[in-house]
């Protein structure tokens, strides 16, 4: 409970910190305002670029203050958090320092703010993390506890910034692993997660982040092969993503330049794809919220086909180069504009195309991101919940099915195992035969010698 409670309350400081960030970097010294989802300010009407030429030179300088912050503070506070909070439970569970959390608050608000690529999954994450890494190591928990107490601050984070309770604590679970999950996580992340999201919901609000689309049903068979169609390319371009995401940040890893300099070289370009695809700057889920109606028919198809494939580019960018942010969240940005894309091109020429975009763009929400980021469950639940609609699991479950399948063991995430057997936590249960499963025959044998105590005696003297 009191790791639930942090976690709502980071969140609550982290999106306040965020908003107050983009507010000033890009509202008032940029002049642009990005559009945000239905509840959480419903301002869909993106304004134009009133000083265009300051939008490169404001992303730079965001990811320049966020480096020289991370670099001199917590150089672990880099990148995405989620990622640095799973290694911490594999290797290292009470070794998270408690001013990551702080820095990575002010560099990840700064470096989104200012118009980065990046999600706010990553830095709650590494916050609700650090303060169950903290909390384990002032009462002196086990191991095991501690593990299990970083797993579920990392699910009652992203569930509470989301308000996805139920996806937040599986999540926790499901994210430690390419095809398994850590069982014992799911209970205390249950009781984490709804405490996060309460505390969270009490001071910003608890209705989805996306508004409620209860008249979104699936009733249509012939449906289910557009969603097979949505599965399949939302898992290529989730490969996409991924490849793309590690090639970026291998070039910047290998740079001889400073690594304080590196987020700000990231930034700048990140700008100037900005003045041709200005949906690329911050979180996108605003953009994503536009996307779900039919003013996705106010696009231009050919940017709808291009937008997937920048906002990869300008997330691999923001991040990739140094920056603090999320991957998560921009994953499912993708995901939604692969769904808008396949409607798109189908709403006339397939029979049975939902009228509104909104099912495909939920739907492929899921498949990419449930897929690459080897949680489709959590996913599900997350995206079910954020859309307040649960009536298109079972067509989700075909895309977010075949989706996985193809992705196979490929991953974005760098510190996920394969399965508990890979754990240093878990190899010596997995390593070994338990006792109890066998039989005395097969560990009791006849002794080969027998030597009374009398001759021992006797040899003795």
């Amino acid at each position: 409970m009191l790791i639930g409670a942090v976690a709502g309350l980071g969140a609550v400081v982290f999106v306040n910190a965020l908003d107050l960030a983009t507010h000033l970097l890009l509202g008032v010294i940029g002049g642009y305002t990005p559009p945000s989802p239905v509840n959480e300010g419903g301002v869909l009407a993106a304004g134009h670029f009133s000083r265009a030429w300051a939008i490169p030179l404001i992303v730079g300088l965001g990811g320049l203050a966020s480096g020289l912050l991370v670099n001199r503070f917590a150089p672990e506070a880099a990148g995405h958090g989620t990622d640095a909070a799973i290694a911490a439970v594999h290797n290292d569970p009470k070794g998270i320092r408690p001013k990551t959390s702080l820095v990575k608050i002010i560099a990840s608000a700064i470096t989104i703010g200012s118009g980065g690529s990046g999600g706010r999954e990553g830095p709650t994450a590494q916050i609700s993390a650090g303060f169950a890494s903290f909390l384990a190591g002032s009462f002196d928990l086990s191991q095991d506890d501690a593990r299990i107490a970083v797993t579920i601050g990392m699910g009652a984070g992203i569930g509470a910034i989301f308000r996805t309770p139920l996806g937040g604590a599986v999540v926790g679970a499901e994210i430690l692993y390419l095809h398994d999950f850590e069982t014992a996580a799911i209970v205390p992340g249950l009781v984490a997660s709804i405490v996060g999201f309460v505390v969270y919901g009490a001071i910003e609000g608890f209705a989805p982040i996306f508004g409620s689309h209860p008249g979104l049903v699936f009733d249509q068979p012939i449906q289910l092969v557009y969603y097979a169609l949505i599965g399949i390319v939302a898992a290529l371009v989730g490969l996409l993503y991924a490849k793309t995401f590690w090639k970026v940040h291998g070039i910047f890893g290998r740079s001889s330049l400073p690594k304080w300099a590196l987020p700000a070289i990231g930034g700048v370009l990140v700008g100037c794809l900005a003045l041709v695809f200005p949906e690329v700057l911050g979180t996108g889920y605003g953009w994503v919220q536009k996307m779900m109606t039919v003013d996705l028919l106010t696009f231009p198809l050919w940017l709808v086909l291009f937008l997937p494939l920048a906002k990869i580019l300008a997330t691999s960018l923001s991040i990739g180069s140094g920056g603090s942010g999320g991957i998560f969240g921009p994953g499912m940005v993708i995901g939604g504009l692969v769904g808008a894309v396949v409607w798109r091109l189908l709403e006339h020429v397939a029979p049975g195309v939902p009228i509104s975009p909104a099912p495909f763009v939920i739907v492929g929400m899921m498949a990419c991101f449930g897929s690459v980021g080897h949680i489709p469950i959590a996913t599900m639940l997350m995206v079910a919940e954020m859309t307040g609609n649960l009536s298109l699991l079972a067509p989700a479950m075909v895309a977010v099915g075949i989706a996985t399948l193809i992705v196979g063991d490929r991953h974005i995430y760098a510190s996920q195992l394969r399965s508990r057997e890979d754990a240093p936590a878990h190899r010596f249960r997995f390593g070994l035969t338990p006792v109890g499963a066998l039989p005395v025959s097969a560990i009791v044998r006849e002794a080969p010698l027998v030597i009374d105590a009398s001759e021992l005696a006797l040899a003795a003297h």
